[in-house]
């Protein structure tokens, strides 16, 4: 695919048109455009997305439209050492879930990232169905059993937001958790958002289904 926007005359290296998809240039610094959307050469491609509700993180959804098309086809087909790859989510997210979702085509920090034994805090605002009360949030501060695992999951952090909402911050990603979570209490939710990861919020003008790379300062917040 990349081969044919260079040969159809869709890309254009350092102000001027390419069309040989041989051609070789020195990486740091350049600058090229796709069909005239400029893009900045990345070793590593690392972004951020507003994950919008009835989206599936899969390649292949079910259900639902899938969140890599939002993405534009330089991201989704991002070639990787001479191989078609594309970016991937970091973790995943249910289909009625919305917020912060990070994508790259870098392993080692979807290891980073999504492994347990670093305890990267994720945060979430939920919308329940029936009042919080101070019992809940204490249960799930000293934590809770769900059926998958004897040893109690607790959140870092939970305060309540609003008679129906809650602030959960987790460091695990067990399947369905927070909605779990809430269910050994008593309570169920009505909507989810994750709006931050480690230090790293879901900026307030990133509209749901937009995207944007992530800087060297986002990266720094991540491990904060």
């Amino acid at each position: 695919m990349c081969s044919g926007l260079v040969q159809q005359g869709f890309v254009t290296v350092q102000g001027h048109p390419c069309t040989d998809a041989l051609a070789e240039f020195e990486p740091e610094g350049l600058a090229y455009t796709v069909q005239g959307v400029p893009w900045v050469y990345q070793a590593k491609a690392y972004v951020m997305l507003h994950k919008p509700v009835g989206t599936e993180c899969s390649q292949k959804p079910s259900t639902y439209p899938s969140i890599y098309t939002l993405l534009p086809p330089p991201l989704r087909q991002r070639p990787t050492k001479g191989a078609v790859q594309g970016v991937q989510a970091v973790g995943r997210l249910d289909q009625d879930t919305t917020g912060l979702l990070l994508l790259t085509d870098d392993g080692a920090f979807i290891h980073r990232m999504a492994s347990p034994r670093h305890h990267v805090p994720k945060v979430y605002e939920v919308v329940t169905r029936h009042p919080v009360d101070e019992r809940q949030v204490q249960r799930l501060l000293d934590g809770v059993v769900l059926d998958d695992d004897p040893k109690p999951v607790r959140a870092a952090a939970c305060e309540a937001t609003g008679e129906c909402g809650l602030r959960l911050t987790l460091t695990e990603g067990k399947y369905h958790q927070v909605k779990r979570m809430l269910a050994a209490v008593g309570n169920r939710v009505e909507a989810l958002h994750r709006s931050r990861i480690g230090g790293l919020a879901l900026p307030p003008d990133l509209a749901p289904g937009q995207w944007r790379w992530l800087g060297a300062n986002d990266l720094q917040a991540l491990r904060a």
